[in-house]
């Protein structure tokens, strides 16, 4: 299913592909609650609401939507106003987000994917292609990749084609030597496919492929997809 004679590089979404990133979240939002208990406690107090946390994410959401591909923004200012609404200070804000984003660095690559990932940098060029907000370079995996394209940074996120196009630009490629892994059938399968890559999905959690276009090649994991590339 895939033209391995076209392959000459490989870009690769990050969270949910190479590791779970709601525990990572978890975590980095318990260090965050923590560090407000100390430097914010009426922040820490009003954030401790669940409901009313998810709602004012809800609401800087909707008020900057034009930020929708930069989560570092919107996570930044939900900060802002829980510190505003509970009569702490906005300034806060930037380093209450430095603790947070800290930690959501603190990947646990999934079982396999390291020796995964040094088996295909071997062979291939790697680059990170992101709607997320993890630096690949500050996790385990960083020492694998050549390069990272990231919605934040870039301007608009994955389906858009505009963002495949310029991860194979970063490897001075056509798109259709490039080949791309993610675990979202829609952002990154029909992206790629869209915007001319070859693509393989890497369905982690066993998902119906959702999508009228032919399925492409699936596979469980990152470490099974080597055996189909490097036979």
């Amino acid at each position: 299913m895939l033209n391995l004679s076209k392959i000459q590089a490989i870009t690769l979404d990050l969270d949910d592909t190479l590791w779970p990133v709601w525990p990572t979240i978890a975590r980095a939002e318990v260090v965050l609650q923590d560090w407000l208990k100390v430097h914010a406690p009426q922040t820490a107090k009003l954030c401790s609401d669940a409901e009313v946390k998810q709602r004012i994410r809800v609401e800087v959401n909707q008020r900057h939507a034009d930020k929708a591909h930069d989560l570092s923004f919107l996570r930044r200012e939900s900060i802002r106003e829980s510190l505003l609404r509970a009569g702490d200070a906005p300034h806060l804000a930037e380093a209450a987000f430095d603790v947070f984003f800290a930690e959501r660095q603190n990947v646990m690559l999934y079982d396999g994917v390291q020796e995964a990932l040094e088996r295909l940098a071997a062979h291939f060029p790697l680059v990170g292609l992101s709607n997320g907000n993890a630096d690949v370079f500050r996790t385990d995996a960083g020492p694998y990749f050549k390069a990272s394209v990231s919605a934040r940074l870039f301007g608009v996120a994955k389906p858009d084609v505009r963002i495949f196009h310029a991860a194979a630009a970063q490897l001075n490629l056509p798109t259709e030597a490039v080949l791309h892994l993610g675990d979202d059938p829609t952002t990154d399968v029909l992206g790629a496919m869209n915007a001319g890559m070859q693509t393989a999905w890497i369905n982690t959690q066993g998902h119906d492929w959702p999508h009228d276009a032919v399925q492409p090649l699936t596979v469980r994991h990152l470490a099974e997809l080597c055996d189909h590339l490097l036979t």
